[in-house]
């Protein structure tokens, strides 16, 4: 646990060190990258020969501009013929034959261009990384060495140096690099850690721990060293010395997290069980230690209780104390939430995430927690509520129309659903997901239909089809209400039928195509669909069981269509042709029962 809170709180690695992890050192400066440039050696060519290579070489590059590879490399192997010691034109090679995925040719290219130009950086960069591709890291740290004395103005030598001797564990050498880096920086905290980490891997304690002394000698006022230094005594069973170190920082500094969390920790290891709760509390319940660091031990406390089997109601009650304690910041809370929810503690994690949105109600977060438990529960007035305060506080999230548009058509509030997805669409950006701006545009389909607003509802449909022609509810929908005013059936039927292929076990949409048959007096065929329908749920639906009953009777079974018209009204239909189908035992379209009204 405490290696990772202090390498995450405070930037410093002494306790990774017996991990084999090492610090990434730090340059005085960004080196920027450039381009290899193609440095002039003594030309041993004549005037027209150089011109002729020169004029190959160039379109060689041109070639290579334009992906051309192969013109490309034809051109360079003249070039080649004419100056095989060219360093830009074996360097280019290489780089032709790598695009071919021939290592071996590539590397002897670029051994060969490195030797014609050793003072040409970018070659001798380039083929070191050939030779990492190739995992040839003897002939990687060879060529290192090697420009780690011709380029001493660059860094990145030694940066790869170290990385490779720190692979292959070969300590010594990774202190000689660290000792260059010192030489051309100056001392400082990571070449420091580094140094000390790789004594330890070596077994050098006391070498190991007389780098982090240096470290305190040099700054004598910058604690956080102190505290680095007792961390590495305590991992070296020095109590003694580090208890010494934690109080000098304390007495100096009495808030110091670091100190305070090394401190409690050196408490938990020599069995003090209830100073080390106290020490805690000290640091949790310290109203001069920022959110973020409290965040950070509560996470690591967490995570060794876990791997302890520990007692969660203890986690809880420290939270509990640390809410208690500070309520203006919404971190812990979360935290909370967050280690409640993973234990299945739905309900007692619900006011912890009320409690974090009253803090800051810009948390998406903990909205969308809130959001997901009132769509389980179905809870539509709580769903509006979080999502009207959503749209204010997140207005580019169009997450939160869209479960505002859905709670407001649950309630059948039609002019509310319209304007909600209006007011979605004005945030609709390049970024964002067409999936959902197809949503909309088939939610306001819906919306205009349930209006009588036909001509605006198949508008919306077109639109919705536009952002995501696989849209499959407005592709039912569309298709539907087509059926209903009998207008392009055979469109209608297109769109349909791409929905029963993409879910041929729906109900509903087996309903719609059945439905669309029926009216271009399909009635075998549209019977087949219909019997489909009604396996399972869709025989629940007193929409699909009267068409199953229309169905049957147009294709000439009237006892077993009265018997589905009577399941229909039983179901509850409120369809007003119903009553009359069964009475008169006969279809009767909704225009013959309004003549006859």
């Amino acid at each position: 646990m405490k290696k990772n809170i202090r390498n995450l709180l405070f930037g410093l690695a002494v306790m990774l060190v017996q991990a084999g992890q090492s610090v990434p050192l730090m340059a005085s400066g960004p080196e920027k990258a450039s381009p290899p440039v193609a440095e002039a050696a003594a030309d041993t060519l004549g005037d027209d020969t150089r011109r002729r290579f020169d004029y190959f070489f160039l379109e060689a590059l041109r070639m290579q501009g334009k992906g051309e590879n192969d013109a490309a490399f034809e051109l360079l192997a003249h070039c080649l013929a004419m100056d095989p010691s060219s360093a830009p034109a074996q360097y280019q090679m290489g780089q032709s034959y790598l695009s071919l995925k021939q290592m071996p040719a590539a590397i002897k290219a670029m051994e060969t261009a490195a030797a014609a130009d050793p003072a040409n950086y970018w070659y001798s960069i380039a083929l070191v990384n050939l030779y990492l591709r190739q995992d040839s890291l003897d002939r990687a740290a060879s060529l290192l060495e090697d420009m780690s004395v011709r380029f001493t103005g660059k860094l990145d030598p030694l940066y790869v140096l170290l990385d490779i001797y720190n692979k292959r564990k070969d300590y010594s050498k990774a202190i000689s690099v660290l000792e260059r880096f010192e030489e051309r920086m100056g001392k400082n905290e990571q070449i420091t850690m580094e140094k000390s980490r790789v004594y330890f891997s070596m077994g050098e304690d006391k070498r190991a721990l007389r780098e982090i002394e240096g470290l305190v000698k040099e700054y004598p006022k910058d604690l956080r060293y102190k505290v680095v230094l007792g961390d590495a005594y305590m991992q070296k069973g020095k109590r003694r010395d580090a208890y010494k170190l934690y109080r000098q920082v304390l007495d100096e500094e009495p808030d110091n997290a670091m100190a305070m969390y090394s401190l409690a920790d050196y408490y938990e290891l020599t069995g003090q069980q209830e100073e080390y709760e106290r020490q805690l509390d000290s640091l949790l319940l310290n109203r001069k230690v920022s959110p973020d660091i409290k965040l950070q031990v509560m996470r690591q406390l967490i995570v060794r209780n876990e791997r302890e089997d520990g007692d969660s109601l203890k986690i809880m009650g420290l939270f509990d104390r640390v809410i208690a304690q500070d309520l203006g910041d919404p971190q812990i809370p979360m935290l909370y939430a967050q280690y409640l929810l993973s234990k299945g503690l739905d309900k007692e994690a619900l006011p912890v995430v009320r409690m974090v949105l009253d803090i800051d109600p810009t948390n998406t977060a903990a909205r969308m927690m809130l959001l997901g438990e009132a769509i389980r529960t179905e809870d539509t007035a709580g769903l509006i509520s979080l999502c009207e305060a959503g749209v204010e506080t997140n207005p580019d999230m169009l997450e939160f129309y869209f479960y505002l548009a859905i709670g407001y058509n649950q309630e059948e509030r039609t002019d509310d659903v319209l304007e909600v997805c209006r007011k979605a669409l004005e945030h609709v950006t390049a970024g964002s997901r067409k999936n959902m701006v197809s949503d909309f545009y088939t939610i306001m389909g819906d919306a205009f239909f349930s209006k009588g607003m036909s001509g605006e509802a198949y508008a919306a449909y077109d639109n919705a089809l536009k952002y995501n022609p696989d849209n499959i509810g407005a592709l039912n929908n569309y298709a539907y209400y087509l059926s209903l005013e009998r207008k392009d059936l055979d469109k209608a039927e297109e769109m349909s039928y791409k929905t029963i292929k993409a879910e041929p076990g729906n109900p509903t949409y087996l309903d719609t195509y059945a439905w669309i048959l029926f009216e271009k007096g399909n009635y075998a065929e549209a019977r087949i669909y219909i019997d489909d329908a009604m396996v399972d749920d869709g025989a629940k639906s007193p929409d699909v069981v009267e068409h199953c009953g229309d169905i049957y009777y147009m294709t000439g079974d009237v006892d077993k269509a009265v018997g589905f018209w009577q399941q229909a009204l039983d179901l509850g239909s409120q369809s007003e042709t119903l009553p009359e189908k069964i009475r008169q035992r006969r279809y009767i379209s909704k225009e013959e029962h309004a003549e006859d009204r």
